[in-house]
């Protein structure tokens, strides 16, 4: 082999050798580049996923628990106190629809790292006193103490109060919520417990 052909392989090694070269750091720039844009994802799903809710969230789920286990209280009185087979039929579907809501909520609340409120029903305490539509004590007093058409016609009254109270506080969350199951929920509230307060209307003669 002459001298000059040593030459022009040693140059066309050397230049295979660069190309490869450069093509492995440029994958590795790009495997750079995609962990560092992977983390960068996950980093933002995670924070995104962590603030998916807002204070809003929050006051909802926590004054609609306690509204929803005085709901459920109400309604349990109606099963050895209501004369009207229609009103312990409503009862039975306001307890069973919002028994398992407060589990919903209260999971909200656990996983946003924030506290379940105490449960305070049957306990002889205003639940809270600032939240719309919710009975006081003397309220409840008097219903544990009424039986017959007397129940019925003073449990229609109040959850409809009650109802209305809901709706409000709904209506607020879908307004100013950010974390969309909530929000869900809010609209589904709305829905039911005005279809209810409806029906609770007809029941009363006022529709």
């Amino acid at each position: 082999m002459t001298a000059r052909r040593r030459s022009v392989r040693r140059t066309l090694a050397l230049a295979v050798t660069a190309s490869v070269a450069a093509l492995a750091l440029t994958a590795c720039g790009a495997d750079g580049d995609d962990k560092a844009s992977g983390s960068t994802g996950t980093a933002t799903e995670a924070a995104t996923g962590a603030g998916g809710h807002n204070a809003a969230d929050v006051s909802f789920s926590k004054e609609m628990i306690q509204h929803h286990r005085q709901a459920v209280e109400m309604a349990s009185l109606a099963t050895d106190r209501a004369a009207s087979t229609q009103v312990k039929t409503l009862a039975t579907k306001i307890k069973g629809a919002q028994d398992p809501e407060i589990g919903t909520m209260s999971g909200w609340l656990t996983s946003w790292g924030e506290k379940v409120p105490q449960d305070m029903t049957g306990m002889g305490h205003d639940m809270s006193s600032s939240t719309p539509g919710m009975m006081t004590a003397a309220d409840m007093g008097k219903l544990e103490k009424a039986s017959g058409a007397a129940f019925d016609a003073l449990f229609l009254d109040m959850m409809v109060e009650h109802h209305e109270g809901a709706v409000e506080m709904a209506k607020t969350e879908k307004a100013d919520g950010s974390y969309r199951p909530a929000t869900a929920l809010a609209a589904e509230v709305i829905t039911a417990q005005s279809a209810e307060i409806e029906q609770m209307n007809k029941m009363l003669g006022k529709g």
